[in-house]
């Protein structure tokens, strides 16, 4: 039955996959554009530092370009799967530093730090960058790793000795601790310059802000793992649900096994159908149990809720209603008990239910219900609803008294019990009629398991809202 607690919500969309696309194309467009400015400015003079700062630049907007066009295929594709991909490096310890407005170049700077004469050249805008104030001076290479990070002082002093030993380019990034105890992450990307002789005269650089872009990454990286620690937690609760269900269920495919010959007068077929629009298990149960008076205990019931809660919720009754049927309890007292049950329960919920108890040597049927649709009788080609005794749902009173009732069945007779979900299919509810029209199809069946055929093949392969739980009992000629 589905739960008493629900909203309608439209699901969230995704974005149009066409408007997507087109802007995975501008970006590609604008990257070519860019990279071909660069490409430009690379034959040109490299000894004008307006030029290397814009060569640096065309260089920064590119990595930019790559990373815009990976994230807009990702928001096309959506969420994947499996995710594999590395997350980015934390950076939850950085204050949310608001550079100074403006224009992109307001978060540029470059610096030239000359090693024949000891000068250094910043620009404003890198003053800005590391808020500091211009008369207070530019920071020599050897002072520049007093404002990093720990962590990261290691990573400039190799870049800048991998620069002026090796001439190899600067590339990387770093966090800086601002005066006011905020954190900024730059991008710095540089070149030593030789003089004639070959040996590194001066290293410039061009550091850039990024720290309003890594941390959109770093949210993008961790709501994407939330997502996939949902997805592992759904598919883990899934499994666990479908195997507490097996567990409990009785492992019946297709026909049940006889008790003995004649032993309890009746032939029996059940089946658990799925839901096709969720994936958690509901709290749908079925079980037929032979009793030491030789009588047989018949039940179906459904608890609100999926997944394991509503599982082991149905566990819990089932196991009770079992010894509760062993220990001789009549079906209306045993609906009493599982009441109480509920209502003291950790996590109270609703629930519905059929008890019946068979007794082949009178052939009477005793049952109550709870809330829940009442048996149908097939006898002779045609079928009809036993009358149902008062009973309401499971857990939403206090001290109800379930009445039961009794009926004489024949041999040939089918009984069907089923959970309401059986005849819920998308928006609609199946016509119940539909269930009493299969009587002169009931009838010409030879056993139980023929009865369920029928009524599957009924049915039909469309999707149903909820998971259902069916049981036949044909009683014997």
């Amino acid at each position: 039955m589905p739960s008493h607690l629900f909203a309608d919500r439209p699901a969230p969309q995704p974005p149009e996959r066409d408007a997507v696309d087109a802007l995975i194309n501008r970006t590609r467009l604008l990257r070519g554009d860019v990279d071909a400015v660069r490409r430009d400015s690379s034959v040109v003079d490299d000894e004008d530092p307006q030029v290397r700062w814009q060569r640096a630049l065309c260089e920064l907007a590119v990595h930019q370009l790559d990373d815009l066009g990976e994230h807009l295929g990702q928001l096309r594709d959506g969420i994947p799967q499996a995710m594999t991909a590395e997350p980015a490096r934390e950076a939850t310890a950085e204050a949310p530093a608001t550079p100074p407005p403006g224009s992109l170049l307001s978060r540029v700077g470059s610096a030239d730090w000359n090693l024949l004469t000891d000068e250094v050249s910043w620009s404003d805008e890198l003053y800005q960058i590391f808020d500091r104030a211009p008369e207070a001076g530019a920071l020599s290479l050897d002072e520049l790793p007093s404002l990093l990070l720990a962590e990261d002082q290691p990573l400039l002093t190799s870049m800048v000795t991998e620069c002026l030993v090796d001439g190899r380019p600067i590339d990387g990034e770093f966090r800086i601790l601002l005066p006011d105890g905020g954190l900024r992450t730059l991008h710095m990307m540089g070149e030593p310059v030789l003089d004639g002789d070959g040996c590194t005269a001066s290293m410039w650089a061009v550091l850039r802000d990024v720290s309003r872009l890594r941390r959109s990454q770093h949210i993008v990286s961790r709501t994407r793992d939330t997502v996939r620690r949902r997805q592992e937690m759904a598919r883990t609760e899934h499994r666990v649900a479908v195997e507490l269900q097996k567990t409990v269920l009785p492992s019946w495919h297709g026909s049940l096994p006889d008790s003995g010959p004649g032993a309890s007068g009746l032939d029996l077929a059940a089946h658990y159908l799925p839901s096709g629009s969720s994936d958690l298990i509901g709290g749908d149960w079925y079980d037929a149990v032979p009793l030491p008076d030789g009588r047989t205990l018949l039940t179906v019931g459904d608890l609100t809720g999926h997944g394991i809660p509503a599982t082991s919720a149905m566990a819990m009754l089932l196991g009770a209603l079992r010894g509760m049927a062993v220990a001789g309890v009549d079906p209306g007292t045993a609906m009493g008990h599982l009441n109480e049950l509920i209502e003291c329960s950790a996590q109270p919920a609703l629930g519905s239910a059929v008890c019946c108890r068979f007794d082949s040597a009178s052939g009477t049927l005793v049952w109550a219900q709870a809330g829940h649709p009442a048996p149908l009788l097939f006898r002779n080609g045609v079928g009809r609803p036993l009358p149902a005794p008062d009973g309401v749902l499971l857990g939403a009173a206090s001290g109800v008294t379930y009445e039961q009732d009794q009926v004489d069945l024949l041999p040939g007779d089918v009984l069907l019990l089923h959970t309401d979900g059986l005849t819920r299919r998308g928006d609609r509810s199946t016509d119940p009629d539909m269930l009493l029209g299969l009587a002169p199809r009931f009838a010409r069946a030879s056993t139980a398991q023929d009865c369920l055929q029928v009524l599957i093949e009924a049915l039909g392969s469309a999707e149903r809202l909820h998971d259902a739980c069916v049981l036949v009992a044909r009683v014997d000629a």
